[in-house]
C-alpha cells in the first residue's frame, strides 16, 4: 500500500518538535522504558503488561519488515532537540485494500505537551498522501479521553462505541471509535490552507 519512498529506512517525517523515523535496534531500551509503564500499557490492545524481555527488539523487526513490504508504516517520535531518543511511536496500518488504521503510544513523561497531536497529524497526512487509502479508521478506550482528543483535534470523527479486540488486556475492551474520510481530509486541509494564507492590510488573501 506504501510507495517505494516510505520502503527505506531513511525515510521519515518532520514536526515542529518532532522528528518520525523508522524504528532501529538502539531504539529497544527506549522502547521497552516506556511500554512498561503500566499507564501507556492498560489503554492499549496489544501492548502487555509486565512487558517481557525482548518484546521490544520483536516489535522493532515487525515494524520494520512491515514498512519494507509497504504493508504498514510505524515510525518512532524523537524530539529533534535534545537526547533524539524514542519517546514514543504512531503507526499506519492496512485494513484491506482502501482503509488504514491508526494507532500511537507516547511515554508518560511527554503527555500534556501537543506531542501525540503533532505526531497524529502528520501521520495522517502521509496517510493519504502516500496511499490512496480512502478512509482513515482509529479507537481509543473509552476511559481516555486524552486520546480522543487527540482524534477529535486531527479532524477524525466519532462513529459510535462498541467492544473490541485487545489481545494484551485478554478480551474485548469497550472503545470509542472513530473515522476520518479522504474527501474530510481534504477539505480540512484546504480551509487550514486558506486560513494561513498571508492576507493584506485590506483583509484579501493575496496570491503569492
Amino acid at each position: 500500500m506504501f510507495p517505494d519512498l516510505a520502503r527505506d529506512d531513511v525515510f521519515r517525517l518532520e514536526t515542529a518538535r518532532l522528528w518520525l523515523r523508522w524504528p532501529r535496534a538502539a531504539d529497544a531500551p527506549a522502547i521497552a522504558r516506556y511500554c512498561s509503564r503500566r499507564e501507556v500499557a492498560e489503554f492499549t490492545a496489544r501492548i502487555p503488561h509486565p512487558y517481557p524481555p525482548g518484546t521490544a527488539e520483536r516489535f522493532i523487526f515487525a515494524a520494520r519488515e512491515a514498512n519494507a513490504s509497504g504493508r504498514d508504516l510505524t515510525l518512532v517520535m524523537t524530539p529533534i532537540r535534545d537526547k533524539r531518543e524514542a519517546i514514543g511511536a504512531v503507526a499506519l496500518e492496512a485494513r484491506g485494500q482502501d482503509r488504514l488504521t491508526l494507532g500511537y503510544a507516547l511515554a508518560p513523561e511527554a503527555w500534556g505537551k501537543g506531542l501525540a497531536s503533532e505526531a497524529v497529524g502528520a501521520m495522517v497526512d502521509a496517510g493519504f498522501v502516500l496511499t490512496k487509502a480512502v478512509e482513515l479508521v482509529a479507537s481509543a478506550r473509552v476511559e481516555n479521553a486524552a486520546s480522543r482528543r487527540v482524534l477529535e483535534k486531527a479532524g477524525f470523527e466519532f462513529t459510535g462505541t462498541g467492544l473490541q479486540g485487545a489481545p494484551a488486556r485478554g478480551g474485548m475492551v469497550p472503545c470509542d471509535r472513530f473515522g476520518m474520510t479522504r474527501d474530510a481530509w481534504a477539505a480540512r486541509r484546504a480551509a487550514l490552507n486558506q486560513q494561513a494564507a498571508p492576507t493584506n492590510r485590506e483583509g484579501v488573501h493575496e496570491v503569492p
